[in-house]
């Protein structure tokens, strides 16, 4: 693009995070202690940085956001127009005049705050004014929330637009909708505009470059157009309107004469002459699409009575294509580059700066001074060594006088040219190495025949019925062992099938009841069991057969010294009343091995400090923890902390 790139507007952020951004980069490139025992002088320099500070980041960023959005004056009136019809001219310039605004009320709140705290009589004064004055900012801002949503909105639009350039060669498609402007730009271009059969699939401006004569030439395919009035036409025409009012290019109008676009040849002929105007000063040709279907020359009388104004016009060419079997395509846009070409080239003419180049150059052309003929000298010398020269490319073959004189029978040689080995050597086959040997040395050169003789034997072999196996005689006996080993097979998978079908005893089931718990453990059938085994249960009468209860005795370990304290590990036995003996306690995981206390302790000390060296490693808090970051950074919220408590600003 000759004036503007719109993809490198910078994003416009909304108000809210507008604010958050200008006060963050406050905070952190300012300093942020001070303490009411300062200078007076010092205290209200520190809040004079914060507010100039603050008010240059709010003007450095929205003169930026002014200057990147395209001013509607200085582009090229193509885009003028475009943004006109897309963003609305009116909206777009009273946002920015806003954001204009804002800058300077930002501009003027700083200015008279910076004059008021030079009159700063205490810390608490000062730092007040420096709220305020912060507020007031903020608050500016913030009623610019819709208009920086609206720009943000624009921006977007405008990085999505195509990139088209005014000055350039161009070639502008136009016509009633789905008459095949879109495919036709796809098959002269490498762009792939959607194409479907029903109308208005392009809604924008789309944009495709194509190569002729060694030149690039642009090619803008347009929304379709309706046979309306200006007034009543939407956005998606209107770009198509302000393409061909403002860009130099040729004109192809493009028709439907089977009138599969569902607009008849009237409207197309009445919609022609309808934008007309829009033509004056440019190349125009008129392009009959769809001639597969049916051709100029197959229309009815009716039909070229309509058409015949448009056919009998000189200064417009009237050619047929087809964009399903391509026919005419090519000489289409041949044409249409020649006569944009030619029409250039006389605009140019026309202008004053070809006339001063013309003024200053001069062809002189030589003439005759009389009739007489004055062949060109060339000397003997020269004449000899160029016979010399003739004779000795006539002796020398190229290869490539070769290949064209043997044609299909030509073979590439090189080998020929290997003057420095023999004759008879030339030809010979490189030796192939592997792991250091010679492939050719175990190479048999008898090995085809070889081959040949044990195929041979095979066949023989194979025909005398020698691969063949021998018919067995199956007896009864054998017979039924195999019938039997067939049962026992049958009846081994049918087990295994039935065990994995069948549920597994130790799986738990789930009743679909709740039923009522019975206890079946009882003391008559524990003695019935025991007596079965030939234990002698008579003398069991009064046994307790209930849970043993246990108690648990704490003791007192008399201290060295005569000095009585409790014991800090408190050692506890469990007894068992019924038999009066101690219950054996299963020691603890980390004191497995170790039957000494003092080894014991010495254990826990190293874990400790194991441990503790592990997590300084790790940057953890615990031996078990995820690290996760305060989700407050600490430049934001803590400040430049120094001697003191932090209560001071």
């Amino acid at each position: 693009m000759s004036l503007y790139n719109f993809k490198k507007i910078m994003v416009v952020p909304p108000a809210k995070s507008f604010i958050d951004i200008m006060l963050s980069r406050t905070q952190r490139k300012t300093p942020t202690v001070v303490h009411k025992h300062y200078k007076i002088s010092r205290i209200r320099a520190f809040y004079m940085r914060k507010v100039k500070y603050t008010q240059q980041n709010f003007h450095d960023r929205l003169s930026q956001i002014i200057q990147d959005f395209p001013k509607l004056d200085d582009v090229h009136p193509f885009y003028a127009d475009l943004m006109n019809v897309l963003y609305d001219k009116d909206h777009y310039k009273l946002a920015l005049g806003q954001l204009n605004m804002a800058r300077h009320l930002i501009d003027n709140v700083a200015k008279e705050y910076v004059r008021l705290l030079k009159y700063g009589d205490s810390l608490y004064r000062c730092k007040q004014l420096k709220k305020a004055a912060l507020g007031r900012m903020a608050t500016i801002t913030k009623r610019q929330a819709s208009n920086l949503t609206y720009l943000e909105q624009v921006r977007q639009h405008l990085s999505r637009l195509p990139t088209i350039d005014p000055y350039t060669r161009s070639i502008i498609l136009t016509g009633f909708p789905n008459v095949g402007k879109s495919s036709f730009m796809n098959k002269i271009t490498r762009a792939e505009v959607e194409v479907q059969p029903y109308a208005f699939t392009t809604k924008s401006l789309f944009v495709g470059h194509t190569d002729y004569k060694y030149l690039r030439w642009q090619i803008i395919d347009t929304p379709g157009i309706l046979d309306h009035p200006l007034e009543d036409r939407n956005v998606i025409e209107m770009q198509a309107i302000t393409a061909l009012a403002h860009l130099r290019a040729c004109v192809l109008y493009i028709m439907d004469i089977s009138e599969q676009c569902g607009h008849t040849l009237e409207e197309q002929i009445h919609l022609y002459e309808s934008i007309k105007p829009l033509f004056a000063n440019k190349p125009l040709m008129i392009v009959i699409n769809k001639v597969d279907i049916i051709k100029l020359e197959e229309l009815d009388e009716t039909r070229k009575n309509v058409l015949a104004g448009v056919l009998n016009d000189e200064n417009v060419p009237v050619i047929q294509m087809s964009t399903v079997n391509e026919e005419g395509v090519m000489q289409v846009k041949i044409e249409a580059c020649e006569r944009l070409l030619g029409f250039r080239v006389d605009h140019k003419l026309k202008t004053k700066k070809v006339e001063n180049i013309l003024n200053r150059l001069h062809v002189a052309m030589p003439e005759k001074r009389d009739e007489k003929e004055r062949p060109t000298f060339i000397p003997d010398c020269v004449l000899q060594k160029r016979e010399v020269e003739n004779v000795i490319k006539q002796k020398r073959k190229l290869e490539k006088d070769i290949e064209e004189e043997m044609g299909d029978d030509y073979i590439l040689d090189l080998k020929k040219h290997y003057v420095t080995i023999p004759e008879e050597e030339r030809y010979d086959i490189i030796p192939e190495f592997l792991e250091g040997h010679n492939i050719a040395d175990y190479i048999d050169p008898d090995i085809f025949e070889k081959l040949e003789e044990l195929e041979r034997e095979e066949g023989l072999r194979l025909d005398s019925g020698y691969y063949e196996p021998p018919k067995l005689n199956i007896d009864e006996t054998l017979q039924e062992i195999r019938d039997m080993a067939r049962q026992i097979r049958t009846k081994r998978f049918t087990l295994r099938d039935n065990k994995r079908l069948a549920p597994r005893a130790d799986k738990p089931k789930i009743p679909r009841h709740k039923l009522p718990h019975v206890r079946d453990r009882k003391v008559d059938k524990l003695k019935n069991t025991m007596e079965e085994l030939g234990v002698d249960m008579s003398t069991k009468e009064d046994s307790n057969f209930n849970k043993s209860k246990i108690h648990v005795r704490r003791s007192l370990v008399p201290a060295i010294g005569g000095k009585a304290e409790k014991r800090k590990d408190k050692e506890s036995s469990a007894i068992v009343k019924s038999t009066g003996q101690t219950l054996k306690r299963k020691a603890p995981k980390h004191e497995l091995g170790l039957t000494n206390v003092v080894v014991k302790k010495k254990a826990q000390i190293m874990a400790k400090h194991d441990i503790a060296k592990k997590l300084k490693k790790m940057c953890l808090k615990g031996e078990a923890d995820r690290f996760i970051g305060d989700l407050k950074p600490k430049h934001l919220f803590s400040g430049k902390r120094g001697n003191g408590k932090t209560d001071r600003r």
